[in-house]
This record gives C-alpha cells, sequence and structure tokens, in this order.
C-alpha cells in the first residue's frame, strides 16, 4: 500500500486519531507555531537577497579614476 492510495477516508481517519491523541490546543499551537516559522524563513530570504542587492550595488559603482571624469 503506497501513499498514492490513501484516499480521502484515509485522510479523515489520520486527522481524527491525530485529533484525538494531541487534542485541539495543542494542534492549533503547533500550527501557530508553523506560521512563525515560515514568515520568519521568508523575512530571512527576503532580508538576504536585499543584502546581495546592495553589495551588488557598491560592486559596480563608478570606478573611473578622479582626474579622467573631468575629460568628455
Amino acid at each position: 500500500m503506497g501513499l498514492g492510495n490513501i484516499g480521502l477516508p484515509g485522510i479523515i481517519l489520520i486527522a481524527v486519531v491525530v485529533l484525538v491523541l494531541f487534542g485541539r490546543g495543542k494542534i492549533a499551537g503547533l500550527m501557530g507555531e508553523v506560521g512563525k516559522g515560515i514568515t520568519s524563513f521568508k523575512r530571512g530570504i527576503n532580508e538576504g537577497s536585499q543584502e546581495i542587492e546592495a553589495e551588488t550595488a557598491e560592486a559596480a559603482k563608478d570606478v573611473t579614476p578622479a582626474d579622467d571624469k573631468d575629460k568628455v
């Protein structure tokens, strides 16, 4: 029996067993923690990409020598 053969009745049975074992409060708290983790992960990725963009912009600044800038 593979995971593809579970079907809707199997998923409902698993959900009921988990609910009975852990209780509604614990499951709600766990889902809240999962949500916080996902939010933190997204924030970290966002900050990392902004940092990389800032470093790239810093490296792409004008590096022309000061005496050559006046020449057209």
